[in-house]
């Protein structure tokens, strides 16, 4: 999006991987909620937010250190008119879904009008400033855009790609996303599941992108479990007797006072606090001072510009 990407075009790994990474394990997480889809690309139904992050892949990747810079997944190269009126991938020949049939120029322009038109409704806005998609060689894909705005030629490359013959003769926006789980390309499939209940996801032995460039030393984990609890003190209680066995914990007032069990104690749990520089907003409560009942809460600050008022939530 601005000046040049930090990678240069023959990088062999991304700069915070370790391309020898050992592969193996398992990691189980506890989630709070339910769902009864797997299909995230569709209005209907509930599903694991994280799914789509390790089954599906777009024609471009970001990276962590780099928010504004896109490297090539499913796509081998990229190309922009100057202005960014339009934006030309060409695809991988390698590149190939789960099943093994190769991901083609038909597979993507179908998934970019489907997902426009009938898809989750966060797809339809880029969509609605396409003005053409077309095939451009064996390989190749040109978006045309109708309106100005630079940063469509990177959100092009971020749409998820799916694969088109599946879903023939199939009502996309109203499929059962149990009974059809979408067919994709990234490093990890469905392996098992039972609704409300978990999702295990099973590495991809064949998986067709370990070894390029933007792929090489992630995805090392042979399987993802998610298991789903009615509420947070049922989930935290899985952790604490070993049921799953990594927890993101963002309750200061828990991590301080009810980290003293068995299994912490005996050093079979790592207890990290990881630092970031990311603005992670408030926890509070933001008082409507038009209303009357606040009203006073308005005329003292104003009176005493030194004073504040603490909220606990």
């Amino acid at each position: 999006m601005y000046g040049e990407p930090a990678l240069p075009p023959d990088f062999t790994h991304l700069p915070y991987v370790n391309p020898d990474a050992p592969k193996g394990g398992a990691v189980i997480s506890a989630e709070v909620g339910t769902f009864d889809s797997l299909n995230p690309y569709i209005l209907k139904g509930t599903v694991p937010w994280q799914l789509t992050y390790l089954v599906t892949e777009s024609l471009m990747g970001r990276t962590l250190d780099e928010p504004f810079t896109l490297y090539g997944l499913l796509a081998e190269t990229v190309e922009t008119a100057p202005d960014r009126s339009w934006v030309e991938f060409h695809l991988r020949p390698e590149a190939r879904f789960s099943n093994g049939d190769p991901v083609t120029v038909e597979d993507v322009i179908w998934s970019y009008e489907t997902l426009g038109t009938q898809g989750h409704p966060r797809y339809r806005t880029f969509w609605e400033k396409v003005e053409s998609i077309e095939p451009v060689g064996e390989r190749g894909i040109r978006i045309t855009f109708n309106t100005q705005d630079r940063e469509l030629a990177m959100l092009a490359g971020l749409r998820p790609i799916l694969q088109k013959a599946q879903w023939e003769g199939v009502d996309f926006a109203n499929a059962d996303g149990l009974e059809i789980i979408p067919i994709t390309s990234g490093p990890y499939v469905v392996e098992s599941f039972e609704a409300g209940r978990y999702v295990v996801l099973r590495r991809d032995p064949d998986y067709w992108g370990a070894d390029i460039p933007f792929r090489r030393g992630t995805m090392n984990l042979d399987e993802v479990r998610y298991e789903f609890f009615g509420d947070e003190t049922a989930a935290f209680e899985s952790f604490k007797i070993g049921e799953t066995n990594i927890m993101r914990e963002s309750n200061v007032a828990r991590w301080q006072t009810q980290y003293d069990f068995p299994l912490a104690r005996e050093g079979k749990i790592v207890l990290s606090e990881v630092p970031h520089q990311r603005p992670s907003g408030m926890t509070g409560l933001v008082m409507n001072t038009r209303d009357p009942l606040f009203e006073g809460l308005a005329r003292a600050r104003c009176a005493h510009p030194r004073l504040q008022f603490r909220v606990h939530q």
